[in-house]
């Protein structure tokens, strides 16, 4: 790989089909619709640094079927490099359905038994130097939950060398774990590999003992963290390093399905970590990107570009002004 071919980002975890219902307010039994989506955290956070021009690629795996060549279709369509995307030929490539009632209620059902295609991937399939080389490697707590993968994210770790830029996302799914305090485990040895770590209240409880943004920061940064950064849903949201705290106000929309906010917010807070801008600056852009995503039944094709961020930001500031 040459220079010019440096990825901006690199993620590792989830990729799968989201069969999203067309209907709020009932449960899955009443659903008579679906919308099918690409889906998977990490492959969605991919998909919003794509949207605001970043060089983004997953690692992640399919399933040799319909599903999976779906999902490398519609990677490249949205602007994802692919080339680390395997295909396993006895594992089936995930579905997850969830239920919409908003504003707050989006029960998740996923499909990855006995499991999933991006759960199996190995050390020795990792390119190690492209991981490296990376401007941003972002990873998610799912890896950890199951081998191989957890020994595949040490590898890509110790590759890093815990550089900058190194993430991880605290995104806990209690459905992929035996039991929480197994989650921490496993969360507080990765966080002596990484340099940012994001999450909201609850995923920081998990993963440091803390729910309080302030004191959740703090413990982030104790381990060893350089950006420690709190959502917190209509609270906003808390940044923090050794040297400055920010505290961002939320913005209020009218939301249609909150899912996928949170891979919004990370893909742009990915971009802003790459511009030259202030930390406020940073935090402010990816609040406003999750919120535009939550505006929004899907998610991978939900993700906002860069002019409407902006366009978001300046009507902000016209207000204030």
């Amino acid at each position: 790989m040459t220079e010019l071919e440096r990825h901006d980002l690199i993620t590792i975890g989830r990729i799968g089909v989201d069969l999203y219902p067309l209907q709020d307010g009932v449960g899955l039994e009443d659903v008579e619709t679906f919308g099918k989506y690409l889906g998977g955290s990490a492959t969605n956070v991919a998909i919003a640094a794509a949207r605001h021009g970043l060089r983004s690629a997953v690692i992640t795996a399919t399933g040799d079927d319909p599903f999976g060549r779906y999902a490398r279709r519609e990677l490249r369509r949205l602007g994802v490099d692919d080339r680390f995307v395997g295909t396993d030929p006895t594992l089936k490539t995930p579905i997850t359905f969830c239920e919409i009632f908003p504003p707050d209620h989006f029960p998740l059902y996923f499909y990855r038994d006995p499991i999933a295609p991006d759960l199996a991937i190995t050390a020795e399939q990792l390119d190690l130097d492209a991981i490296a080389r990376a401007r941003i490697f972002w990873a998610t707590v799912t890896g950890l939950s199951r081998e191989p993968s957890r020994t595949a994210h040490l590898a890509a770790w110790e590759a890093r060398g815990r550089a900058p830029l190194t993430v991880l996302d605290l995104d806990y799914r209690p459905m992929f774990w035996d039991s929480a305090e197994a989650a921490s485990t496993q969360v507080r040895r990765a966080l002596e590999h990484v340099t940012v770590a994001v999450g909201n209240r609850e995923e920081c409880e998990v993963a440091v003992g803390e729910a309080d943004p302030v004191r959740a920061a703090d413990a982030l940064l104790e381990r060893g963290v350089e950006l420690a950064v709190v959502k917190q849903g209509p609270r906003g949201v808390l940044a923090k390093t050794r040297t400055e705290t920010v505290e961002v106000p939320p913005y209020a929309v009218q939301v249609v399905n909150g899912l996928g906010a949170g891979d919004g917010f990370g893909g742009a807070l990915c971009y802003g970590l790459l511009q030259d801008w202030s930390l406020e600056r940073v935090i402010r852009f990816a609040n406003i990107a999750g919120a535009i995503v939550a505006t929004r039944r899907e998610c991978s094709t939900a993700m906002p570009t860069t002019t409407e961020v902006e366009d978001v930001l300046k009507g902000l500031e016209h207000v204030d002004g």
